[in-house]
């Protein structure tokens, strides 16, 4: 009976020390994974993309493959989000890898390397947004004077017979969805700062045009383009619209409204109007998101053939409904939907490498309409477009939906 229970008891001992073994193994090799890690896998993911994007491009002109600095919108969607995290962290990399960009991009007479005003490219004003806040800290002179440089563009910007800002010199008549991105949240931050305001009624103007003639009766959901002469070929001859609704020309409408609001005095009689906005789009988008709560390329037709949901426009919105509920213009619950959105998008689109790095899959290429050769804006045409990791929107949209969620 004695030796019945002492061979009990060293069996259960043998048992409890293998079990200990065999877990302090495991442990070891999960910390081997994460230690030789270039990035620690305890960061946050807002950081963890930041630092992968460093490590990915020391330059931030070298964002989507780019071989030779320029001053592009894409540079400047990324690097807002590095503000936004330099100002939550106060980690002065993330400041000097902005500043690194927009010196590089500055010429010997203190003006913007191949920026021609006469272009009238929207596009360009995007990046401006970086100056404010490094005039604020620097008191750089170089960068105030773009600031002035850039809102010139807007005073002599060709505009559509009801008002509404040409995208480019080259496309006339036409409006852009993602111009109101491009232009309003810089030109309002503009005349609040220096202007006593006193553009905001052209500012919510500009939204206004979209709502009433991008907007798509049936869905809710915005078009990409507008041409108010209704001549060029891929407009509806009725409505002047595009063919497609695009979902990252809806993450650009959504960021573009909040990030105005940012700046758009409450007092304004306009204000409420924005808001609304933000409101209805919302609520029409929400109801096509895929049942993970991601959204796809040709956003109002989720059942079309080769469609797919597309991380970009997932991350703006994302990121939109967060900033919406944070600043109190949208209800609470869609902070509850970004925040499950957030993790299916990790599930979904984020692989991590060897090195800890962030990497993003299944990115649509950048898309436009019109030009040579001949864009026509078919649902094909957006579906046809070879998928890319790592897009530059894309890391943009994921960052700023991480700071925000604080992930």
């Amino acid at each position: 009976m004695y030796k019945s229970v002492s061979a009990k008891i060293t069996f259960i001992n043998y048992a409890i020390v293998l079990l200990l073994f065999l877990s302090s193994k495991t442990i070891a090799q999960n910390q081997n994974v994460s230690d030789t890690a270039t990035i620690s896998y305890q960061l946050k993911w807002s950081e963890r993309t930041a630092l992968s994007i460093l490590s990915k491009y020391p330059n931030a002109w070298q964002l989507d493959g780019n071989e030779k600095p320029k001053w592009d919108y894409k540079m400047g969607f990324v690097l807002s989000g590095f503000e936004k995290l330099y100002q939550k962290t106060n980690d002065k990399k993330y400041l000097n890898y902005i500043k690194d960009y927009v010196d590089i991009m500055i010429d010997s007479t203190g003006h913007i390397k191949k920026y021609e005003q006469k272009e009238y490219n929207i596009d360009c004003l995007n990046p401006g947004k970086l100056l404010f806040n490094l005039y604020d800290v620097t008191k750089d002179s170089r960068y105030y004077k773009l600031i002035g440089e850039l809102r010139n563009q807007l005073e002599t910007q060709p505009r559509t017979p009801s008002g509404g800002f040409w995208h480019k010199q080259i496309y006339p008549n036409q409006m852009w969805i993602d111009g109101l991105y491009m232009a309003e949240p810089f030109y309002t931050q503009f005349t609040i700062k220096y202007e006593k305001g006193r553009s905001l009624d052209d500012i919510a103007k500009q939204f206004e045009l979209a709502q009433n003639h991008l907007t798509d009766p049936k869905t809710g959901l915005v078009y990409q383009c507008w041409d108010e002469s209704k001549e060029i070929a891929w407009a509806n001859k009725q409505t002047g619209t595009s063919p497609t609704i695009w979902g990252r020309g809806i993450g650009w409408y959504m960021m573009a409204l909040v990030e105005t609001l940012d700046y758009f005095p409450k007092s304004h009689p306009k204000y409420k109007i924005l808001v609304s906005y933000l409101n209805q789009i919302s609520k029409n988008v929400n109801q096509y998101k895929s049942e993970s709560g991601l959204w796809y390329q040709v956003a109002d037709k989720p059942e079309l053939y080769a469609n797919y949901v597309e991380p970009s426009a997932s991350a703006m919105i994302i990121y939109a409904f967060a900033k919406g509920a944070d600043k109190g213009y949208l209800a609470s619950s869609y902070k509850s939907t970004a925040k499950k959105s957030f993790d299916s998008f990790i599930k979904e689109f984020v692989k991590i490498d060897k090195k800890g790095e962030v990497n993003i899959l299944n990115v649509s290429p950048n898309v436009g309409l019109g030009g040579k050769p001949f864009r026509d804006g078919t649902n094909d045409y957006y579906l046809n477009g070879r998928t890319k990791e790592n897009g530059a929107i894309a890391y943009g949209a994921f960052l700023l939906s991480a700071i925000e969620l604080n992930k």
